[in-house]
């Protein structure tokens, strides 16, 4: 009897030391489940000729594609003594040359003839402004006898187009699959019977079978939909579990005090809170009222006034004598919160101190750059209880820092942060301290039920009176260089009329900030220059558009105390023009500020430029945004420009954003370099399964908390949280 390989089995015992090597280094695949969830990218039907159209967007990618030979050409070269093969071949929708060099052109020419059909897979690259696959490998797809046996392979079939790999083509990976497909009817099936039934999925070896062997359209899509489920309704119980974990935990419920420090503050406040930062703040107080820990995602429009919700939450938790601390990703922002906070709270940010309200706390700042003194200064008022708010940076988690009572961790611009630093500081209450995750990038419904299941989540849409709308327009520079000077007359009338302006930059330019790696293809490929660079910028500003304007400049590497300076006298608009890296993208507040030139903005994300346009138009005058490209006006980089100038709406954005870049591993793993857990699901496409799944998730968990009768349920848990995953679940 044929040996039918386990599971877990390496892929060595079955496929051979060489191939099982290309398969671990290239691919991540080590086992027979990892191969048998190595899904198809897509298929191939036999008589349908495959796009040869969408090729010029896969420069440089490994592509596989089915087409016919039109014609066939050896070429000499050197006199004669050299030898090329060029091969046409067209699918319909477009032409591809193949060349072969060499020794290699025989082979070839013998099997390539015009007419015949086959599988090609290679790299595309470009020579004198056409598209080429340079030595390709082939697999004919002839009905000759000769050819027979391969083609039966293939006959009446749907081919399966396999991820991948410059040594290990697609055709290549379908027979190391075939290889291993018997070991599927061993795969134990992590969806309770009744789950299944209920929605009309098949059983999981079927879904194997079906997804790399499809008989009918119909196969893929069965086996598509019950893969789908599988990953994600085993994702939501790991998150439901978790959630049901943290239920369980104790915390010390916190209440504001009547008439408290809470109560002073929203007093003296010179505005109306919006309805949004009302509702969400209930929310925040109901949570905070209770006897275990809160775990709350705010996620919010940029400008739509999460930290006033942050800072009523602290104060009510400084209200019910605990302490509150603000982690931060940056010496800036963290200086910019403490500042803003400070101002906010006036006399009850004085607690303690000559002319401070008897109501009122210490707000101390914490960073990594701060003098000896000064912050032996801030450890001793934390750790006795003095200072009821700290905020600061990861300085924030070192062993020294200590609390008299640590109640509310706020962590501002969650995906800055990894686990590991965001659960030091929570480890550091007598009791698990409350938690709340701030965002400004707007997170569609589904990526935060998938990345932030575990939390609870508030949504602040709307924005608060007096703030402007922000006009957002792309300038071709390249194709009218009129608009480019145009841009810089404006930030002198902006300027001339009182206000302030941003001109942000990709690089540096120190001479540091340019990898080896991006110097060399630049001087490979003479189209493209670095990107522009902040310093080069600033002086060429100084010197032609901007001459007579106070111009600066404001970047991750300037010493802490010059970025303050910097920062304090752009606040103070003793600085007209701030040119500056990402470094402003989040948390700088200068209302002042009305327009904002982003130079190369095709070099930015969606969410990124999202993030630093809403830097203007923070005031009562409107917001003026100007993002630079030289890019073609048909290139995809324009069209992304062109969704953000077309939108203020964030939620909207982000859709668009993640759809462009595919999400990357919701269990954290991409930031460790490893693959994603999503083979099949997209988070964007499958909004009702994920939806579908988490109530079915939260049920099962809820009747059975540690799965006692779900063996299937927790194998397959095991092999989704290997030992790094689950304590990226465990820190939350």
């Amino acid at each position: 009897m044929e040996h039918v390989p386990a599971l877990d089995e390496d892929l060595k015992k079955t496929l051979g030391p060489a191939t099982a090597k290309v398969l671990a280094e290239q691919l991540g695949l080590h086992t027979a489940l990892d191969l048998l969830h190595h899904y198809p990218r897509r298929y191939a039907e036999r008589g349908e000729l495959t796009s040869l159209a969408e090729l010029a967007d896969q420069i440089d990618e490994h592509v596989t594609v089915v087409a016919q030979v039109a014609d066939a050409r050896i070429l000499t070269f050197n006199g004669g003594r050299g030898k090329r093969l060029e091969v046409t071949i067209t699918d319909g929708s477009g032409r591809l040359q193949l060349v072969f060099f060499g020794a290699g052109v025989h082979k070839p020419h013998k099997e390539l003839l015009p007419g015949s059909r086959a599988m090609f897979a290679g790299k595309v690259s470009k020579f004198n402004h056409k598209l080429q696959l340079a030595h390709p490998a082939y697999e004919p797809l002839g009905a000759d006898a000769s050819d027979r046996d391969a083609a039966t392979a293939f006959a009446g079939q749907l081919i399966p187009i396999y991820p991948a790999c410059a040594k290990l083509e697609s055709w290549k990976i379908a027979k190391c699959v075939d290889a291993v497909l018997p070991s599927a009817q061993e795969a134990v099936d992590p969806l309770p019977p009744a789950l299944r039934e209920g929605r009309g999925l098949v059983p999981l070896t079927e879904a194997l079978l079906k997804i790399h062997r499809p008989a009918t359209k119909a196969d893929i899509e069965d086996a598509r939909q019950r893969l789908k489920w599988d990953e994600a309704f085993v994702l939501q119980v790991a998150l439901a579990r978790r959630r049901h974990a943290d239920s369980q935990l104790p915390s010390v419920p916190r209440r504001p005090t009547p008439g408290g420090l809470l109560d002073s503050f929203d007093a003296k406040l010179p505005f109306t809170l919006t309805e949004g930062q009302v509702g969400v703040s209930k929310e925040i107080f109901d949570d905070l009222a209770t006897s275990h820990p809160m775990h709350r995602l705010l996620q919010g429009e940029v400008g739509s006034g999460k930290t006033m919700v942050a800072l009523r939450a602290m104060l009510a938790v400084v209200d019910s004598g605990g302490q509150a601390a603000m982690l931060a990703p940056t010496e800036v922002l963290a200086q910019q919160h403490h500042r803003s906070i400070v101002e906010m709270m006036g006399e009850l940010a004085e607690g303690g101190m000559l002319g401070g309200s008897d109501q009122g706390t210490k707000v101390v700042l914490l960073t990594g750059s701060m003098g000896m003194p000064a912050r032996r200064q801030a450890l001793l008022d934390l750790v006795t209880g003095e200072a009821g708010i700290v905020i600061g940076t990861h300085a924030l988690i070192e062993d020294k820092v200590q609390f008299h009572d640590l109640g509310l961790v706020v962590v501002d611009e969650q995906h800055r942060f990894g686990v590991e630093q965001r659960d030091a500081l929570r480890s550091k209450g007598k009791q698990p301290p409350h938690l709340l995750v701030m965002t400004a990038t707007p997170i569609p419904r589904t990526v935060a039920m998938t990345v932030f299941g575990d939390l609870e989540t508030s949504v602040l849409d709307q924005l608060p009176a007096g703030r402007s709308p922000i006009a957002t327009h792309v300038v071709p520079a390249k194709d009218k260089p009129h608009f480019l000077a145009r841009a810089w007359e404006r930030v002198r009338e902006e300027v001339e009329n009182g206000h302030q302006a941003y001109v942000v930059c990709p690089r540096i330019g120190d001479g540091e900030d340019e990898p080896k790696k991006k110097k060399k293809a630049a001087e490979e490929d003479g189209d493209k220059r670095p990107p522009l660079a902040v310093l080069e910028i600033a002086e060429q500003l100084t010197r032609g558009p901007l001459a007579g304007l106070s111009v600066e400049v404001l970047h991750g590497r300037m010493d802490p105390a010059d970025k303050d300076d910097v920062m304090r006298r752009f606040a103070a608009g003793e600085i007209k023009v701030l040119v500056a890296t990402t470094v402003i993208e989040v948390g700088v507040n200068v209302p002042n500020s009305t327009v904002m030139v982003i130079m190369d903005a095709d070099r930015f994300g969606v969410s990124q430029l999202h993030q630093l346009r809403g830097r203007v138009g923070r005031g009562s005058a409107p917001g003026l945004c100007l993002l630079v490209s030289e890019m073609h006006e048909a290139s995809p980089a324009r069209a992304r420009l062109a969704a953000v100038a077309a939108t203020l709406d964030g939620f909207e954005l982000s859709r668009i954003d993640l759809e462009q870049r595919r999400e990357g591993d919701v269990l954290g793993q991409a930031q460790s370099g490893v693959r994603s857990s999503l083979r099949m699901l997209a988070v964007i496409e499958d909004e009702e399964v994920i939806a579908q799944a988490r109530e079915e998730a939260t049920r099962v968990v809820a009747e059975d908390p540690s799965l006692d009768h779900l063996a299937g349920l927790r194998t397959a848990l095991d092999a989704l949280l290997d030992t790094e995953r689950e304590q990226y679940l465990e820190k939350g």
